[in-house]
């Protein structure tokens, strides 16, 4: 059986995409960061964070290019494995988990600091419980957070994004009110430069937030725009802000008292924003800490799921929750680590280094992977933004060099503690990896590269069908055939788009390998597509995508496709819930930029074939429906088009026409408008007091009735009009209502969300 290749539905436009990268860059690293960085290197250590963020500036151009490239769940893993083999896959692999395990702690203990020292000065009971109050607090908010992603809790995204926006807004009042305040800032550099340069090491981790984009990049919509733009925001946004907050931090406290603060921004807030001003910025650390911790975990699954993807990690690991679709026993094994941690007493500037050092070696090897991806250019690269001209190789060059200069500079024990985990990891491939992992290495191509051909395409007549029930996809890809064939001069073709929905909370990679049961009906039902197409002798191509949204990934096809057309099957009632049609097809009717046609399909013999009859009207979309009847007579042997108007025997016509000249005067006008003059029709014309009533029993002796939309509209009016609904609901026969191109106005909320989506 032949199959069609996974697509993954991109869910992520440029704000949810830079806000997942922000969240974890503006946690701790804002929040915590201060007291250490300044014992370290004192004011000059706000150019430690300038370094860090020119260093992730280059790996974010060079994880860009790569991520859309091979924008593949998985992040630097994945581009690393693939380029240098798993060799150097399992040392990133090991090393990326490490890190974000070592970051999680290192968040949580940030928390415990904020949550006791910190709010104890306002709420007597969380006072005074010192280092073992603070663990204790790090180990519970730890759990919680484990447990949350465990039970796969979907409002964590869309909170997530409000935290982040909240902490935006915060920092930016911090710096304000602390720059107007008049920062006076000591001995500029009291430790030296080679201090400073040592001090990037300690704060890198603030800068791997960045990471969390790039193991998303296969769901992010335009990843040639969206990626890159949202990787580099990712990194300027929270560099400006870490050269700002400690401008104004060493400028405001003495850098002892800053050292000795565990609660830093909040002390410094204090001084020029008063009490209530500490307060908030406490509440602010609390909430940044849990949301970085959060998204380290999420991440950190992912990692897992690559790996176990490429058979480098056991499979196990990565198993799917029967019940709560989540990767439960990566989150847990994850959360128990993060906890021991913890408990063991790690210092926070340990764990943050640990975490630092994991990426730094990530980091060195993609730049790598960007030179032996360049030079070997396999057919799977195709990135759509490449490090531009001028700045190729030297950016991975400098990076490269830049980050192994980091980590000669880090404190012994990080680099013993960074190192074991290295060596765990050629350990694990000798071991483990080496006769499981296929070979990737693109090393030797790197070497001799060849050059590969480029095709282009061409423009096509095309019509999206959806299809979920093998029931009713045979008649429907047929109907969708006669739209085909009447465009056989645009080498019309049929494309059949089946989606597997999944909750956000699960990597939708990751879904794959859990519902195979679904995967496989998905494949039978797309091979059943391709056998009807056969029959029917259409071209057609196939889609199998999992996604979080059915309406919006078919929306993403017709945009991608650029398709002139859209069919879907309707089971003819309306929605009890707050859809109007249903969650798909909604969303789907109501903005897509083509002909949209909704079929709810009757007896057999009738649907689309014997007697056709068109409600013919004034409506902007009464053409439409007949060039869908023309087109179902045309590809049949044995239809017949009939084009029926009813007119009200009250009204009265301006051209003094009666009720009958009137309905001749419309089907006239409507063949015009739909130009189908080449057709053979009959016409009739039905007058009543009750048209609607008379239309409903009219339609009833035909076999396939067609009506178009009575009105114009975005989503609210999505639904054809109550009419054309009423015939759906009420009409036992085969009924196909249809709309032109939806050219309604975009609200600003629409084209707000369009124009970030971008």
């Amino acid at each position: 059986m032949s199959e069609t290749e996974q697509e993954l539905a991109r869910d992520l436009g440029f704000l949810e995409a830079y806000t997942i990268g922000l969240g974890t860059m503006i946690g701790a690293g804002i929040f915590v960061l201060p007291s250490i960085a300044a014992e370290q290197a004192g004011p000059a250590s706000m150019i430690s964070f300038f370094g860090g963020g020119l260093v992730s500036l280059l790996a974010a151009l060079s994880l860009s290019e790569l991520a859309t490239g091979m924008p593949k769940a998985g992040g630097s893993y994945y581009y690393v494995n693939r380029a240098l083999g798993p060799f150097f896959g399992s040392i990133v692999g090991w090393g990326m988990w490490a890190g974000l395990t070592f970051a999680s702690a290192f968040y949580m203990i940030g928390f415990g600091q904020y949550l006791l020292p910190g709010l104890g000065q306002y709420i007597s009971f969380l006072a005074g419980w010192g280092q073992i109050g603070i663990t204790a607090a790090a180990l519970v908010m730890a759990a919680v957070l484990t447990a949350v992603n465990y039970y796969g809790v979907k409002e964590t995204g869309a909170l997530q994004n409000v935290i982040v926006l909240s902490l935006v807004g915060l920092i930016l009042a911090f710096l304000a009110l602390g720059i107007f305040g008049g920062p006076a800032l000591g001995e500029f550099n009291p430790n030296g430069w080679p201090a400073v340069a040592a001090t990037i090491g300690t704060v890198y981790v603030s800068f791997i937030g960045f990471e969390v984009i790039a193991t998303s990049a296969e769901e992010i919509k335009n990843p040639s725009r969206n990626l890159p733009l949202a990787m580099i925001a990712a990194v300027v946004t929270p560099t400006l802000m870490y050269v700002g907050v400690m401008f104004v931090s060493t400028g405001t406290l003495s850098i002892d008292a800053l050292s000795a603060s565990q609660i830093p921004v909040a002390d410094v807030a204090t001084e020029f924003m008063g009490a209530i001003g500490g307060l908030v910025m406490i509440a602010g650390a609390v909430l940044a800490t849990v949301s970085s911790a959060n998204a380290s975990i999420l991440s950190a699954a992912r990692v897992n799921f690559a790996m176990g993807r490429d058979r480098i990690l056991v499979n196990w690991l990565n198993e799917v929750h029967e019940r709560f679709r989540t990767p439960y026993r990566a989150i847990t094994v994850t959360g128990i680590i993060t906890l021991v941690l913890i408990a063991v007493g790690v210092g926070v500037g340990t764990l943050a280094e640990v975490a630092s050092f994991m990426y730094l070696v990530t980091y060195a090897l993609v730049h790598v992977a960007v030179v032996v991806l360049r030079r070997a250019n396999p057919d799977a690269y195709d990135p759509s933004f490449k490090i531009p001209t001028g700045l190729y190789p030297l950016v991975p060059i400098v990076g490269f060099a830049a980050c192994l200069a980091i980590l000669v500079q880090m404190n012994v024990l990080v680099q013993v503690i960074g190192t074991g985990i290295v060596v765990f990891g050629v350990l694990w491939y000798f071991w483990f990896a080496r006769d499981r992992a296929p070979s990737t290495s693109l090393v030797g191509e790197a070497i001799a590269p060849e050059p590969t051909a480029m095709a282009d395409g061409e423009g096509r007549y095309r019509v999206v069908v959806p299809v979920a029930n093998p029931e009713t996809e045979r008649d429907l890809l047929r109907m969708a055939a006669a739209s085909a064939y009447a465009h056989e001069d645009q080498h019309a073709e049929v494309i059949a788009v089946n989606v597997i929905e999944v909750p956000r909370q699960t990597s939708l990679s990751q879904d794959l390998t859990f519902e195979e049961e679904r995967v496989e009906r998905q494949q039978e039902l797309l091979e059943s597509a391709r056998d009807i197409a056969t029959d029917l002798d259409i071209g057609l191509q196939t889609r199998a995508i999992v996604g979080r949204d059915a309406g919006s990934v078919i929306l993403d096809v017709i945009e991608e496709e650029n398709a002139e057309h859209v069919l879907l099957g309707w089971q003819g009632t309306r929605s009890r819930r707050e859809h109007v049609l249903g969650s798909t097809i909604d969303p789907v009717i109501g903005r897509a930029p083509c002909d949209a046609t909704l079929v709810k399909l009757g007896p057999e013999g009738g649907r689309g074939e014997g007697d056709v009859m068109v409600l013919a009207g004034e409506g902007p979309h009464a053409p439409v429906a007949a060039r869908r009847a023309a087109e179902f007579v045309a590809a049949s042997d044995e239809a017949s088009l009939m084009l029926l108007n009813v007119q009200s025997s009250e009204s009265e016509s301006d051209e003094g026409l009666s009720p009958t000249e009137r309905g001749e005067a419309v089907i006239a006008e409507l063949v015009e408008r739909a130009e189908i003059e080449y057709m053979s029709y009959d016409a009739k014309v039905a007058v009543a007091a009750d048209t609607e009533q008379a239309i409903i029993e009219a339609v009833q002796e035909y076999d396939t009735v067609c009506v178009g939309a009575t009105r114009s509209g975005t989503i609210s009016q999505a639904v054809f009009g109550s009419l054309p609904e009423k015939i759906g609901a009420e009409v036992p026969q085969t009924v196909v209502m249809a709309r032109g191109p939806e050219e309604s106005p975009m609200s600003v909320r629409e084209a707000l969300m369009q124009r970030l989506e971008v």
